[in-house]
């Protein structure tokens, strides 16, 4: 696979997000419908939903008589996550190619769910409280975000390469970093990894959702390692809220994909250890 900026990807980086569904995000997919314990009929929003790791299963579990609403930023994501509704002749799964910042419903929900996508919120908190309002009193949200050390190997590696190759800016003392990555106008990137952080734990992500308004929150660790190549980890890259940070330079990406490739090596092992969340809505009377 040659090296492409993902801003520019035909694509828009689904087909690699895609290839890692398998080992990725079908398993935790399923574990945060499961734990949203979604019943026939009901009405389901599934937010930042990618190509379908949530949307298919909450689908399937709704029946002909519910509504999913599968909604994403990404058209070409959302194109991959409804052929595979359509080849399981799901037809209750309406598509929406909308930032799910600015969604609005004709109706509130009974259940939310979103794999990894609260961590795309440019704003967390805001958007996060917004989209907590699309539900119905005595609904309920369940999400998955990364454990403590989770991606933090993998995550390290690129910021490193990315620091050594780019020519980005500098920090306030005066050191390239997270700022200079910033400055370059990489700001989804920079988003992504603080919200990975500031979500990064059992304690932390219990009381962000108690900050949100949210009720009988509970949160599992949900244990995951994946044998990575090097085509498997570029996919992660592209495919996920990490190519952000990616430059828009063909020649620079290409440097930067043979360097991280170089120090991760041939049999890199990702420590996707993840957190499953489910909560209440309960609205004071």
């Amino acid at each position: 696979m040659s090296a492409r900026h993902a801003a520019t990807l035909p694509d828009g980086g689904a087909e690699d997000h895609d290839r890692l569904a398998p080992a990725v995000w079908n398993p935790v997919g399923n574990a945060v419908v499961a734990a949203a314990d979604i019943l026939v009929g009901e009405r389901v929003l599934d937010v930042f939903a990618a190509t379908g790791t949530g949307t298919i299963p909450a689908a399937q579990l709704t029946g002909p008589d519910g509504r999913v609403d599968a909604v994403d930023r990404s058209p070409a994501m959302l194109d991959l996550a409804e052929a595979k509704a359509e080849a399981l002749a799901l037809n209750g799964v309406f598509f929406h190619r909308v930032d799910p910042a600015e969604w609005t419903p004709d109706a509130p929900y009974d259940a939310v769910v979103s794999c990894y996508g609260v961590l795309l919120l440019e704003d967390l908190d805001a958007g996060m409280d917004r989209i907590v309002g699309l539900l119905r009193p005595g609904g309920r949200i369940a999400l998955s975000t990364w454990d403590d050390g989770a991606l933090e190997r993998f995550g390290g590696i690129l910021l490193d390469v990315l620091r050594e190759v780019l020519p980005s800016g500098t920090d306030e003392d005066g050191a390239d970093g997270i700022h200079g990555l910033e400055a370059s106008g990489r700001s989804s990137g920079t988003a992504f990894v603080e919200n990975c952080r500031r979500l990064a734990s059992v304690e932390l992500l219990t009381d962000w959702l108690h900050a949100r308004g949210l009720t009988n929150v509970r949160v599992e660790q949900f244990g995951l390692t994946v044998p990575l190549d090097p085509d498997g980890a570029w996919s992660l890259v592209l495919g996920s809220g990490f190519r952000g940070l990616l430059p828009d330079d063909p020649e620079i990406l290409l440097r930067v994909r043979s360097v991280f490739a170089e120090r991760l090596g041939d049999a890199f092992v990702l420590d996707a250890d993840s957190l499953i969340a489910v909560a209440d809505y309960r609205p004071a009377q």
